[in-house]
């Protein structure tokens, strides 16, 4: 397809009221085909949330040198994971993808340059969390890879740019944990209710202190808050997806938490709606 025809297309992104962002604490891929809290709780946001035009989804699982967005037509179900049950691989998200909202993206950011994805599709990072929002896999949807380069402040300064695509229907989600090591999951406490280790809970409660009193500063430095941030934190990728959310976050917009559950000591499920 030719940018031309590209330009055409993003006429039909018209003006809305302004759309909610999410941060998904989407944990592991089972919870794509099982049945728990957590994923009543998406279902439920998904009847609750305005009906979006579009999706652009920042996943932990996509991260690039450079920043990307898929814009392909149909992107393709990735299924990067192992030794999960077959029911697992089978599963397909059929979404359309959006090469309008792709170019949009591209056009609206000044920051870096943004690069046209053909290749990636979505990861599980965004279906496992999105086919539950949209059963019926009939918004599209594309992906924004994270720098993996780049400090926290650029992926907080990166999404004000994307802000006027909430005022043209498109619901901008991050997926990740905020608390995330999996090194040191207790496997034999993984289904006891709330398990968490002492670090991982003084993280998880400094974060959303940080986050319902708009502390962003605190948390884009992350790496200066001590040791429980440390061990919660182990490697970024998980993390930076909260960091776009909070950056599209206005200065009046309400901060709902759900799903605040700690998973096999070193985990977290606590998720995010902004507006």
């Amino acid at each position: 397809m030719r940018l031309t025809d590209l330009s055409k297309m993003t006429r039909s992104f018209i003006s809305t009221s302004t759309m909610p962002v999410l941060f998904l604490g989407h944990g592991s891929p089972m919870n794509a085909i099982e049945e728990n809290e957590f994923v009543a709780s998406f279902r439920q946001l998904g009847q609750d949330l305005p009906q979006p035009s579009a999706i652009l989804c920042i996943s932990a699982h996509w991260e690039t040198k450079g920043t990307f967005v898929t814009a392909m037509e149909n992107p393709k179900t990735i299924h990067d994971f192992y030794g999960f049950p077959k029911a697992l691989f089978d599963v397909e998200y059929p979404a359309k993808g959006s090469p309008e909202l792709a170019l949009e993206t591209k056009k609206l950011v000044k920051k870096t340059e943004i690069g046209l994805d053909d290749k990636w599709g979505l990861d599980h990072g965004a279906w496992s969390v999105v086919k539950h929002l949209y059963p019926a896999a009939n918004i599209p949807i594309i992906q924004m890879s994270i720098d993996y380069s780049k400090p926290a402040q650029y992926h907080y300064e990166l999404a004000r740019e994307l802000s006027s695509l909430r005022k043209k229907g498109v619901l901008i989600l991050g997926s990740g944990n905020m608390v995330h090591n999996l090194r040191m999951v207790d496997w034999k406490k993984l289904n006891e209710d709330n398990y968490g280790y002492d670090w991982a809970i003084e993280a998880n409660e400094k974060m959303k202190a940080f986050i319902l009193d708009g502390n962003h500063q605190s948390l884009i430095d992350f790496q200066t808050q001590g040791r429980a941030f440390e061990l919660s934190i182990p490697t970024p990728e998980h993390y930076m997806p909260l960091l776009y959310v909070l950056g599209l976050k206005e200065e009046r917009e309400e901060v709902e938490i759900f799903n605040d559950k700690l998973i096999g000591g070193s985990l977290t499920m606590t998720s995010l709606r902004v507006g």
